[in-house]
């Protein structure tokens, strides 16, 4: 039956790269990046990859408009009271090439995807599922080594959709391409193994995707040739000004995840975590994003940052003791201390990536740090830089998310096999209060070691016009593409 949909629809359909015309009947997304950006097809995608693998490939549970969690290829779940054990009852459907979408295929289908992610910061996630086992027909059980109550939102993840010969089940289909775009069509409900629905055909869209860079991704927004811009960070922040268009269009993000500075080598100046804390400790947070008119935002001095839901530990700010003018007193005697009197302060580069707001918030970090005789600068064309912004949304509201992005296999040169041991240790913690303090004292390891300069939660910022429907702001910066398409039904 999908096929010969399909076949009907390719029929009928042509996409145009630079007509929003050809677009009728169709919501056009430009995701900022860049133009192959949309046909990634590996493990490590892009915004715009993962908006097309989540589309194209559901997983055992998938995340509305809201960010919340809600079924896909399982239509419902238990949790046993130990909350290790969770039930998943897989609806009846098929696979794309017509075989059933069973219990014994999804079993499969799903180890096979934890196994493409091993050796990656997902995969250290995903190391707390302890077993994968068929219970029955349409049933699979998801054993996992200890209690996670973010397991879900971990399996809403887009890199978790289950492919069968690298095809997913929907909830789209792609009908169409272009360079530099794709035309996505939701699938009839039936087709998915649900009740059909009355006027599908008349309260659906398709969702044309378009990879651009941020720039032109405002322009077209501007000239109407886009109905949402998706996936501004802060480094594109001041391009979001397009005037009375962007009454109400303008929406933010500002949720949990690591933004801040990494260490590119540990020599030097970087060589002792002494003077790595010293850098940090020169940053005024709370005046860092000011030329930006961002009301909302969050900093922060720890790596961790305070209050992750359900998480009991009380994690006040570093230094709280200190004056900013106190810190920096600290801070510059240890500097003076390593330049022993040379007529010229040390000079660090960093790697920002490109945008106007990173020049502003260059600006912002050349004052801090020239306060304790230190000149940071961008690096010379073709050389490696000594610090590199990270910015990155959390997959899910734990702990250990944010330790594992610093674990020894996926951070170098900075990390600490201490920090690696405890949280392998909290995988299977006996109680939620064993698991908080093995985790708590990963962050001490890391935290001594000096591995990060945290500075706040990381932003997002999205165009959207009010004819688009399924948006809406959420701490996981996720906006999938499915919901858009889809109009409320009566």
């Amino acid at each position: 039956m999908r096929f010969a949909t399909l076949a009907l629809l390719l029929a009928g359909l042509a996409v145009s790269a630079c007509s929003s015309r050809a677009n009728e009947g169709a919501v056009t997304i430009a995701v900022i990046g860049q133009n192959d950006d949309p046909f990634e097809s590996g493990t490590r995608l892009s915004y715009a990859g993962q908006l097309v693998r989540e589309a194209t490939a559901e997983g055992l549970v998938a995340m509305n408009g809201q960010g919340e969690v809600v079924p896909a290829i399982a239509e419902r779940w238990i949790v046993t009271e130990d909350g290790k054990s969770y039930f998943f009852r897989i609806r009846g459907s098929d696979w794309p090439d017509g075989k059933p979408l069973n219990a014994a295929s999804v079993r499969d289908a799903l180890r096979r995807v934890i196994q493409a992610y091993d050796g990656t910061t997902l995969g250290l996630d995903l190391a707390k599922i302890a077993e994968i086992r068929v219970m029955a027909e349409r049933v699979i059980e998801v054993r996992l080594k200890s209690p996670m109550p973010q397991f879900l939102q971990l399996l809403s993840q887009p890199e978790l959709g289950l492919r069968v010969k690298g095809e997913g089940t929907g909830p789209m289909v792609t009908v169409d391409s272009a360079e530099g775009m794709l035309r996505l069509q939701p699938l009839p409900p039936q087709e998915r193994g649900l009740p059909q629905r009355r006027d599908w055909n008349d309260n659906v869209l398709d969702v044309v995707v378009r990879g651009l860079p941020a720039r032109r991704a405002v322009d077209a927004f501007k000239r109407g040739e886009v109905e949402a811009v998706l996936d501004g960070n802060l480094s594109t922040l001041p391009l979001a000004d397009v005037g009375p268009l962007s009454a109400g269009a303008f929406r933010i993000d500002s949720g949990l995840g690591l933004f801040g500075i990494v260490f590119r080598n540990r020599e030097g100046l970087l060589e002792t975590a002494e003077r790595r804390e010293a850098l940090s400790m020169a940053i005024d947070r709370s005046r860092l994003i000011e030329p930006f008119n961002v009301a909302g935002w969050t900093p922060t001095t720890r790596l961790v940052p305070a209050e992750l839901p359900g998480d009991p530990t009380a994690r006040g700010a570093r230094w709280s003791g200190q004056t900013l003018d106190q810190r920096r007193a600290v801070a510059r005697t240890r500097m003076a201390a390593w330049a022993g009197g040379r007529d010229s302060p040390p000079v660090l580069t960093i790697d920002l990536p490109a945008g106007p707001g990173s020049n502003l918030l260059l600006g912002r970090l050349r004052e801090d740090l020239e306060a304790i005789g230190v000149r940071l600068e961008r690096p010379a064309d073709g050389e490696s830089a000594d610090l590199m912004l990270v910015d990155r949304p959390a997959r899910y509201a734990d702990a250990r998310w944010f330790l594992n992005q610093f674990n020894c296999t996926v951070a170098r040169p900075l990390c600490s096999p201490v920090a690696d041991l405890f949280v392998r240790q909290s995988l299977a913690a006996a109680t939620p209060q064993e698991m908080t303090r093995l985790l708590a004292e990963a962050e001490g390891a890391l935290t001594r070691e000096e591995v990060f300069i945290p500075l706040g939660a990381p932003l997002r910022w999205s165009l959207v016009r009010g004819s688009v429907g399924g948006f809406a702001e959420n701490r996981w910066a996720r906006h999938p593409l499915f919901p858009m398409a889809i109009a409320p039904i009566s």
